[in-house]
């Protein structure tokens, strides 16, 4: 299910700022080389989370779920001179691919990239962070979300992808998948979580803004 009309999303791309050539080599080589391409952010939603990032200026971003690196280095572009962007992803696979891409971009040196478990990773990381992106597997962003939320600090944001999950969210479906079950948990915890203020935004597949109190 196409949230966007494509013809409305496409004039949206010719009126939004264009994607670095790093970027673009990362989304063509996506698209051609690797397996669900989907999964990756694209130029609307990269330039949207590029956008946030310089508004917020986080001196430590947290990013879980790497895939081929896009949303990576869009939200790179907002981080403080002496920040870190920790992003975890579980598949090696895609480990070298990643890599290179990183290894091209200027502010390298910045950028910390963890192979493994996030549930198991995440409990050992001793930052406070002042962004965190969610966009990895659905059935675990409540547990996620939990175990980020207090080391968000006052201020900072959690962005969770795919909350729409393809329209699913709103199907009459009694027994939905867990993908979509996992989803609709998620957004009702966060809409009804005192700690944060949330926004929903229809972009892509579906955007879940949290600000922390």
């Amino acid at each position: 299910m196409d949230i966007i009309n494509q013809t409305i999303e496409k004039y949206c791309e010719q009126h939004t700022e264009p994607e670095s050539e790093l970027l673009y080599t990362i989304n063509r080589e996506t698209h051609s080389e690797v397996l669900m391409p989907r999964m990756l952010s694209g130029h609307l939603q990269g330039r949207f989370l590029a956008m946030l990032s310089k508004m917020i200026k986080p001196n430590n971003i947290l990013e879980i779920g790497t895939f081929t690196g896009y949303a990576s280095l869009c939200l790179l572009e907002g981080i403080q001179p002496k920040g870190k962007l920790i992003t975890i992803d579980i598949n090696e696979e895609l480990e070298p691919r990643v890599r290179k891409y990183f290894n091209q971009h200027p502010m390298a040196n910045q950028i910390e990239y963890m192979i493994g478990n996030a549930l198991e990773i995440i409990p050992q990381l001793n930052k406070t962070f002042d962004l965190v992106f969610i966009d990895a597997d659905k059935v675990n962003y409540l547990n996620y979300y939990k175990m980020v939320i207090d080391k968000v600090s006052s201020g900072g944001y959690i962005i969770a992808d795919n909350v729409l999950w393809s329209g699913k969210v709103i199907e009459q479906n009694n027994k939905p998948d867990k993908d979509t079950t996992a989803m609709l948990q998620y957004n009702k915890f966060v809409a009804e979580d005192t700690r944060v203020e949330s926004f929903l935004l229809p972009l892509r597949d579906g955007l879940m803004i949290c600000g922390k109190k």
